[in-house]
């Protein structure tokens, strides 16, 4: 096949991705809005919200909303830094891959190694959502028991069930090949941004009072008074508001990925944070009550089904199972990608196997279905004790914003030393990549120091979060003993001795 005319001096994504040292195995065919669907449908406002209103309300009541600004805020600064890397560096394993141009071999594989391990736990989680709706719509969804509760011996083991369920219908999706994945994730995308305006829609027409609500501070639930009490309820926006780089992740994958993977990742976080924030206000304007406690035990569910009946409720249910679909989805091939671009470049167990590209499907099989299994096991750590479940996904959350500083940390370092050159701000036929210019430093130095203070807030050991029924008081310290014992893992498996086969030159 010949290969399509370009103008001169503009080289063609594969030649582009072999100066990097890499033939182009993965298939190439993603459009800008299958890259957009690809971090729009990770961050999934619809599951994630759905799950975690609740959370976030309790601790301190309506004004809770103005986390939700300040996360995405704080975030947007980090989405702006990805967005300059994914310029220069469009590779597959993104954080991994920018991480160790920045910083170094040790810093890319630790960065690499503690995304993995987050996405594996994130996929889980949101497979486990399907037991919040799927009963709800159909009692036959209920396979184990009769108790739907999500924290009952039933409902965890009934998760289990629909969550391996899932599990095994997105990896067979991924190991078809990208098109087919990006075909569904982009369907699946745009039936939740549908549901997103529908369900903003019937919230605001149904209001019982005007949206000055979010000024209500509410109760506080905490010891420490309501400045404590809102500084908890901000973990339920860093919870959601993650996953926006799955652009950079599919990079290999896109056309134009230098155009395209800055743009989108900007984009999904952008209209992740605009659609949540209008779920969040329109629910505190049309619950029926903000002091009965079943907004906060309940959250959206409440909302909706106080607000509309069946069939529009049911119908609105189903978007939100399309949206933990492809929620999973998306994170397993975040995790896919990952995995295959460490393993090719030789720094994980099995390597061989884990980089090997089917010629077919244009995908890397092995570590789909290595991904899927493991997430499997993840879940059955929910049954018979949810508690252990909800505290590792809370604990994930941690890993991931530390992988993230192990981007922006390292960044900020060769700022300092004049990273980018200016003859790094344009491509091969000399057309301007996406930069920050001026305002690289300050932005960068606000991206680490949001991501130093939330790593602090998440990891804090509270009871509300981490032993909320005060059965087990040593799961306060779960997040700083998990990364001590995922570092320590880590160091286990480290790569010693081996000479990477594409060695980088540091902020090169």
């Amino acid at each position: 096949m010949s290969r399509a005319v370009l103008p001169p001096g503009r080289q063609d994504d594969a030649d582009d991705l072999r100066d990097f040292g890499y033939d182009q195995q993965l298939h190439r065919g993603l459009g800008t809005f299958a890259s957009f669907a690809a971090g729009f449908s990770f961050v999934s406002i619809l599951t994630t919200i759905f799950q975690l209103f609740g959370l976030g309300f309790s601790f301190a009541g309506p004004a809770f909303f103005w986390t939700w600004p300040v996360v995405f805020l704080g975030q947007f600064m980090v989405a702006l830094c990805f967005a300059e890397l994914a310029a220069r560096y469009p590779i597959s394993g993104a954080i991994y891959q920018w991480s160790r141009r920045m910083g170094g071999e040790i810093v890319g594989w630790f960065a690499g190694w503690f995304m993995v391990i987050a996405q594996i736990v994130t996929a889980a989680a949101a497979a486990i959502a399907l037991q919040v709706v799927l009963p709800s719509i159909w009692s036959g969804f209920q396979f184990v028991g009769t108790d739907t509760a999500l924290t009952s011996s039933d409902g965890a083991a009934n998760a289990v069930v629909l969550g391996t369920a899932l599990l095994v219908i997105t990896t067979t999706i991924n190991s078809i090949g990208v098109n087919v994945m990006a075909r569904i994730n982009s369907i699946g995308v745009t039936c939740e941004i549908v549901g997103v305006v529908a369900i903003v829609g019937v919230f605001l027409t149904h209001a019982q009072r005007p949206p000055t609500v979010v000024f209500d501070t509410g109760g506080a639930a905490v010891d420490s008074g309501y400045i404590g009490a809102w500084i908890v309820s901000g973990l339920m926006a860093a919870y959601v508001m993650v996953g926006f780089g799955s652009a950079g992740e599919l990079a290999e994958e896109t056309k134009n990925p230098r155009k395209v993977a800055p743009r989108t990742i900007r984009l999904a976080l952008s209209a992740s944070a605009l659609g949540g924030g209008l779920m969040i206000v329109g629910a505190l304007m049309a619950a029926p009550s903000l002091t009965d406690g079943r907004l906060a035990a309940e959250g959206l569910p409440y909302v909706i089904g106080a607000v509309l009946s069946s069939p529009w409720g049911t119908v609105l249910l189903i978007d939100v199972v399309i949206a933990i679909t492809i929620c999973t989805l998306a994170i397993q091939t975040a995790a896919t990608r990952l995995l295959f671009s460490m393993a090719r470049d030789g720094r994980l167990p099995a390597s061989r196997l884990l980089s090997t590209v089917n010629t077919t499907t244009g995908t890397p099989i092995a570590p789909a279905v290595l991904i899927g299994a493991t997430c499997v096991l993840v879940l059955v750590l929910n049954v018979g004790n949810s508690a252990i479940f909800t505290t590792l996904s809370s604990v994930c959350i941690v890993l991931i914003y530390l992988a993230y500083m192990m981007v922006t940390v390292p960044l900020l370092l060769r700022r300092l030393r004049g990273w980018p050159h200016p003859t790094a701000n344009v491509d091969s036929a000399g057309a301007p990549l996406f930069t920050l210019g001026r305002f690289g430093l300050p932005v960068n130095l606000l991206a680490v120091v949001y991501g130093a203070v939330m790593v602090i807030n998440l990891s804090w050991p509270r009871a509300e979060i981490f032993d909320p029924t005060g059965e087990y008081p040593l799961l306060r310290w779960a997040a700083p003993v998990t990364v001590a014992v995922v570092v320590a893992v880590g160091v286990a498996c480290f790569p010693r001795g081996r000479t990477h086969p594409n060695p980088v030159r540091i902020g090169a």
